[in-house]
């Protein structure tokens, strides 16, 4: 048997490669013994929320998330992201969601998720190419590439598409990352998840305080809290700013009341990745929207290094905190935000003036 290598990682197979019987389990079984909450296998072909996906950056609700019409080809049909795949491996990992809620959305606590699941993935990936004694075609994808993990998930039996948008298990909830392999190895696949399991419940329409969700999976990005402080790279509507409340970084409160992540969400195991790191554990709003104004580059470099946060930039970062003590900061803050208000950069100037006429 003989392959042709066409880039890092990924190999044009001359002939099919077909795994023995009982291998897909064994891979599933590695992957959590490597720590994945869950595992699937789901064969490749045309995806089924494509056109849908397309309709919702034609309607605008992408923002400026300009990066997700890429690779619209090969977002339609996941055997053209690998040359010669043909099944996909997914994971799901635990980010914590018994953790309380908090400032700071309970994915961004920890390490960027990213070092964490590719590696792994990678991981799995050589195991199974020393397992068959072949170089495995294959590469790993979390949310870095034209592929729609939802539906490979879903098709891999991992859960459905809850009302929010997110997947969700029935045994784990949603707080959770995906991971996918493509593979250019054919390999028994599970049954895919057909059921809905919401039923009537519209919680977590309801809870969210920006009324970003235009009906039942079907979100407006640019009125979501998540996009506004993290993806936003500009400035933040006026009339949306009073509805963050508290929040820094991120939003869970449409996952928080989800009644299967109420009743359902797991502990992060000892020694996670994803444990909150010292600068934003146990703080509240006003404390760290105090410490996030009190950082230069290099105190925030040092501070975030390896973590999602770094996304946001200091400048966004403190955009966003400058707001939150608008909202629920005291006149304690007043010299904060006055002090902000004065800073070189137009945009934090721009939120700190705003926050500082709601203070006084």
């Amino acid at each position: 048997m003989r392959t042709t290598r066409v880039g890092r990682g990924i190999f044009q197979p001359d002939v099919t490669l077909v795994a023995p019987a009982g291998f897909a389990h064994r891979l599933k079984a590695e992957a959590y013994a490597r720590g994945a909450m869950l595992a699937g296998v789901a064969a490749l072909g045309p995806m089924e929320t494509a056109n849908a996906f397309d309709d919702w950056i034609a309607n605008g609700y992408a923002g400026e998330m300009s990066y997700l019409e890429r690779g619209a080809g090969k977002r339609r049909d996941s055997t053209l992201p690998v040359p010669g795949a043909m099944s996909a491996l997914v994971i799901a990992m635990n980010y914590g969601g018994t953790e309380p809620d908090g400032p700071i959305a309970r994915y961004a606590r920890g390490d960027d998720y990213h070092d964490v699941l590719v590696p792994m993935l990678r991981g799995l990936q050589d195991w199974a190419s020393g397992e068959l004694g072949v170089a495995i075609p294959g590469k790993a994808y979390t949310d870095t590439g034209p592929i729609l993990e939802r539906d490979l998930a879903r098709r891999a039996g991992l859960g459905w598409f809850g009302k929010n948008t997110m997947l969700i298990s029935p045994r784990h909830g949603s707080f959770f990352f995906l991971g996918v392999l493509l593979l250019g190895l054919d390999l028994e696949v599970d049954a895919p998840f057909t059921s809905d399991h919401c039923g009537t419940c519209t919680r977590c329409l309801e809870a969210c305080p920006t009324d970003a969700f235009v009906g039942p999976r079907r979100l407006d990005a640019t009125r979501c809290i998540s996009y506004l402080t993290i993806e936003l790279k500009g400035s933040i509507p006026e009339g949306l700013r009073e509805k963050m409340g508290g929040l820094v970084y991120g939003c869970d409160i449409c996952q928080s009341v989800c009644p299967w992540n109420v009743k359902f969400s797991q502990e992060l195991a000892a020694g996670s990745p994803f444990a909150a790191r010292e600068f934003v554990a146990g703080k509240d709003a006003v404390t760290l929207a105090r410490d996030i104004l009190a950082l230069d580059q290099d105190a925030f470099s040092a501070a975030f290094k390896g973590s999602p946060i770094k996304r946001a930039k200091l400048r966004g970062l403190q955009r966003n905190a400058s707001v939150v003590l608008g909202n629920v900061g005291t006149t304690d803050d007043i010299d904060v935000l006055a002090l902000a208000q004065h800073d070189d950069e137009p945009l934090i100037h721009e939120h700190a003036r705003w926050a500082l006429a709601r203070r006084r």
